[in-house]
């Protein structure tokens, strides 16, 4: 089973946008899917209400504030989306039971200055710096034409993170998430250069992690 954390303690940095995508394409791969909202506001269960029966089917992960249950037996994929200021003790108990945490972040400086704390906490989060899990970032309504863009890479080499892709920014998203969609159920024509900025990302989660080929020898 893949379990996959979606972290950034700054507020509207695109973690449900990528939560959800991440569930979608995954469901469309026959895999069987649990999407799992730890945020208040409950943004990607309200996004999973609105999904048609008629699409890739993706299950409820009911997960406790302060109890963080493991996902339920028979799953294969299990994506986990986290409030603003998800860090400290709640962060330590996800990271053990997750083998991927994906940090989503907007080129701005504003949102590098505000993140640069919690990429040194959780550089120093004893699960990652033992390989337990594996961490990598991506760039979030990204411009590639801009100075941002540019400085987005050097900022996360500071703390050996690394910047798996960028996300451009579409009116795509907003079209379809309000319908319990994501591009991925769009046909695959109107969507060629949004697969390819993505497709980093799933070859990324699909690797095995360090853990599980040391398991495996």
């Amino acid at each position: 089973m893949r379990k996959i954390l979606i972290v950034n303690p700054k507020g509207g940095s695109g973690k449900s946008t990528l939560a959800t995508h991440l569930a979608s394409w995954f469901a469309w791969q026959e895999a069987k899917v649990m999407l799992g909202d730890l945020d208040k506001q409950h943004s990607s269960h309200h996004w999973l209400n609105l999904r048609s029966a008629q699409l890739p089917q993706i299950a409820r992960w009911e997960i406790g504030d302060d109890q963080i249950a493991r996902p339920p037996k028979g799953s294969q994929v299990a994506v986990l989306d986290t409030p603003a200021c998800f860090a400290n003790g709640k962060l330590k108990k996800v990271l053990k039971i997750v083998d991927h945490v994906i940090v989503p972040i907007l080129p701005s400086a504003f949102d590098l200055w505000a993140s640069a704390d919690f990429f040194e906490e959780l550089a120093e989060m004893k699960a990652v710096r033992r390989e337990e899990v594996q961490v990598g970032a991506v760039g979030m309504r990204v411009n590639s034409r801009t100075q941002a863009a540019t400085q987005l890479p050097a900022f996360l080499q500071k703390f050996d993170i690394p910047l798996i892709t960028c996300i451009r920014d579409t009116q795509l998203y907003n079209q379809t998430i309000q319908r319990g969609m994501t591009l991925f159920d769009l046909p695959a024509s109107k969507i060629m250069r949004d697969q390819a900025e993505w497709q980093p990302l799933f070859d990324w989660v699909m690797r095995r992690t360090p853990q599980a080929f040391r398991a495996a020898v």
